[in-house]
């Protein structure tokens, strides 16, 4: 299976590799900053797994979960097709 693709499953946006969250103290946070897909949406500083996350781009919250949109896996055609292919340009 390949890597997913991450974007906000509200408005479609897509954090950057420069995107940051906090782990805010409002919610009983350390205070980190750092760019939760790194992790996995556990926080480096006090190891909190956020269950949610929010865009920054719409503001809205989702699951963490639900940002990962996984591939579709290949049909058993598909996968013979791209074998094939592979093998014919070796």
């Amino acid at each position: 299976m390949g890597e997913p693709e991450i974007y906000c499953p509200q408005c479609t946006w897509r954090p950057l590799g420069t995107s940051r969250w906090l782990c805010t103290p409002k919610m009983g946070g350390c205070g980190t900053i750092w760019n939760t897909f790194w992790t996995g949406g556990v926080c480096p500083g006090c190891g909190y797994r956020w269950e949610i996350t929010i865009c920054l781009a719409c503001r809205k919250f989702s699951p963490h979960r639900d940002w990962y949109h996984w591939p579709e896996p290949a049909t058993h055609e598909e996968q013979h097709e791209r074998e094939a292919e592979d093998s014919s340009s070796h």
